[in-house]
């Protein structure tokens, strides 16, 4: 009986390891999945606040809430279940689909860079959501969701790409934890970035002169933030969107652009070895902007000539400024 009960507790023990060993994958996949999107991370960040300039204070948080149980919605009961039967049925899709949405993004970020240059701008998408009343908040947050789709879409078929050697099961499991907490890092930074400045301000208001001065310098610091990760959020898309591009044309056959890439990595990784990893990093990540920015300035061109282009914005401003315009 004693040797037949320490062999359950072997078995269990073996069962224990066995299942703590698959939460230890599971994650790690996560955490690769998530950071092979932070690019648009970042770029969906960057946007989101933008949904809630103008309207009133006491308003943004549910706003956000709002914008975020979408986003939710939009990725486990859309877009994981398509993603996970396009990679059972359809594997081969993957990396074109890949691309289609790093044409997308370097599109949006070649159209970010002509408005810095003046090109092309619209000062319209600069104009706050100063409508008020239910009906334009739910115009606002039903065109942020919307938008939220395409970039989540992103999201997780990068999440997939990186994990679609995993188990169908384990595949799942990545994807809805993937899913949540990158949404929730996501609005959970929107929301503070939003109401950084009413913090700021409250600060200021205290007794305390050292807490006063910090206050008014967090006030004082949000323009500043919010260019920065505006900024870093277009370079973001031309990054990650230049380095679908040329991974995807690698992977479709056609090699010169990857092998000259990489032979540049070679190159400045014998410069200085002691930091080899961060220079071939720098070396791709700059070779990809540049191929997101070449391939988005001719999509923007072939756009602009085409019938529904003319006078069309980047998406995410159309969606944007069409709900602030009502």
């Amino acid at each position: 009986m004693a040797g037949g009960l320490a062999a359950l507790l072997d078995d269990i023990a073996a069962i224990a390891r066995v299942a703590a060993a698959s939460v230890d994958d599971i994650s790690a996949a996560a955490g690769r999945a998530g950071a092979k999107a932070a690019g648009v991370i970042v770029d969906d960040a960057a946007v989101t606040p933008r949904y809630v300039t103008g309207v009133d204070p006491s308003r943004e948080l549910p706003m956000i809430k709002t914008i975020a149980i979408g986003s939710l919605r939009n990725k486990l009961l859309f877009i994981v279940p398509a993603a996970l039967l396009l990679s059972v049925f359809l594997p081969w899709l993957l990396t074109p689909i890949l691309m289609v949405g790093g044409c997308y993004l370097s599109y949006e970020g070649a159209h970010k860079v002509l408005e810095w240059l003046g090109v092309g701008h619209d000062s319209a998408h600069d104009e706050p959501a100063v409508e008020k009343g239910p009906e334009a908040e739910k115009k606002v947050t039903s065109g942020a969701i919307r938008t939220d789709f395409i970039l989540s879409a992103e999201i997780m078929v990068i999440a997939l790409n990186e994990v679609s050697e995993e188990p169908l099961l384990n595949r799942a499991v990545i994807l809805v934890v993937v899913a949540l907490g990158i949404t929730a890092l996501i609005y959970g930074a929107v929301a503070l970035i939003v109401k950084m400045d009413d913090i700021g301000l409250n600060l200021s208001q205290r007794e305390s002169e050292g807490t006063q001065r910090f206050g008014r310098g967090l006030v004082k610091a949000m323009p500043v933030v919010l260019k920065t990760l505006s900024i870093v959020g277009v370079v973001a898309m031309l990054w990650v969107g230049g380095h679908i591009l040329l991974v995807g044309i690698d992977e479709l056959g056609f090699h010169p652009i990857y092998e000259f890439v990489h032979h540049a990595e070679e190159v400045v990784a014998g410069l200085i070895p002691v930091i080899a990893g961060f220079l071939t990093w720098l070396t791709n990540t700059f070779f990809s902007a540049i191929l997101g920015l070449v391939v988005g300035l001719a999509i923007v061109g072939v756009v602009s000539v085409l019938p529904f282009g003319k006078g069309h914005g980047s998406d995410s401003d159309s969606a944007h400024a069409g709900a602030d315009a009502h």
